[in-house]
């Protein structure tokens, strides 16, 4: 897709124009770029009682990486197209809030760039500095916005795209009793990836646990799936992560699991390496069928956190199981050596 080339936006207007009158949709902020402005749109759908759990999805933060927004606009027209019919359906948004943001960084979507309009990379943007010593550049820097990985200047506030996603993030996750999101990214390896915190220190997470327990529920509601579960410190260390931000803010007696979700496109490069020479075929499959395969392969995993969400209470742990769960993730995950 070239540079000014953005299906993606009209395809999310279509969605909202098919779901008029069941959808909650608001612009979080405008961004300009090319002579226009576009919005940073939220969607939301479901019981907006503070009571209910809550499931946020989220793609486009990097604007290379097409296919994650492909993957929850798909996943909405899905949920959308169903209204009209699906009485379950109906029934598990009375006792569930599901909250899109497709496009996080409109500009980098398209300009065909990872960064925004202004050269930072928004998942290298929030106020948290890395406690282990991060890749040289691809951890996170404050050089200069022409190099990749722009961290934004040194005390400045947060990019309005980032600072919109943690304002809906905080409105519509947070403060529930139970709350997960899942940002959809490409990019990495082989594999289809499922990371959790953190990306900035090699220290477990204090709800670690809880992450296991659901990957535990997945591995034995579909034992074929091929994703790997790890925490993102694993694979390398990163200054500015958003969702380690917000993970850090939320408030005691509440449970937030923010997840992301990496699919791995050297899969897509390895059966046409020919995609090497295109900026978008490293990061996305260019050809249709495969992208559409990768468009129904996530469905099941996105089906299941969402009902994993609204009966949190029937698997989430607590007392002896819950420190079992505890023991048996910090043997899965071990944290990285020095």
């Amino acid at each position: 897709m070239r540079a000014g080339q953005c299906p993606e936006f009209d395809d999310l207007q279509r969605i909202v124009e098919s779901g008029r009158g069941h959808l909650e949709v608001r612009d979080l902020c405008q961004v300009a770029v090319g002579g226009r402005q576009f919005p940073v749109r939220a969607i939301a759908l479901g019981n907006a009682s503070r009571d209910v759990p809550a499931i946020g999805l989220f793609g486009g933060v990097h604007g290379l990486e097409r296919i994650g927004t492909r993957v929850v606009l798909a996943f909405l027209g899905s949920i959308v197209a169903r209204l009209a019919w699906d009485e379950q359906l109906h029934r598990q948004l009375e006792s569930l809030r599901l909250v899109f943001l497709p496009i996080v960084n409109p500009a980098g979507l398209w300009q065909g760039t990872r960064a925004n309009a202004s050269g930072v990379d928004l998942m290298r943007n929030a106020p948290v500095r890395a406690k282990e010593r991060v890749p040289f550049l691809y951890g996170g820097q404050r050089l200069s916005p022409r190099l990749p990985w722009y961290r934004g200047r040194e005390g400045a506030a947060m990019e309005p795209e980032a600072e919109a996603l943690c304002a809906l993030v905080r409105e519509e996750l947070l403060d529930r009793p139970f709350s997960l999101s899942l940002d959809c990214h490409s990019g990495f390896g082989l594999d289809d990836r499922i990371w959790f915190p953190f990306a900035h220190t090699r220290e477990p997470i204090a709800h670690l646990p809880e992450v296991h327990a659901l990957m535990t529920l997945f591995d034995h509601a579909y034992p074929n799936h091929d994703y790997i579960f790890e925490p993102q410190s694993r694979q390398y260390f990163t200054h500015g992560d958003l969702w380690d931000h917000l993970y850090l803010e939320c408030g005691p007696g509440r449970v937030f699991l923010p997840l992301t979700l990496e699919m791995g496109s050297w899969r897509w490069i390895r059966k046409s390496p020919s995609q090497l020479l295109s900026r978008a075929g490293i990061f996305n499959p260019l050809a249709a069928h495969r992208h559409q395969r990768v468009l129904r392969r996530h469905l099941v995993w996105l089906e299941f956190l969402c009902r994993a969400t609204a009966s949190f209470r029937h698997w989430m742990p607590a007392g002896a199981k819950r420190d079992r769960h505890g023991r048996e993730a910090l043997a899965a995950w071990p944290a990285p050596t020095r």
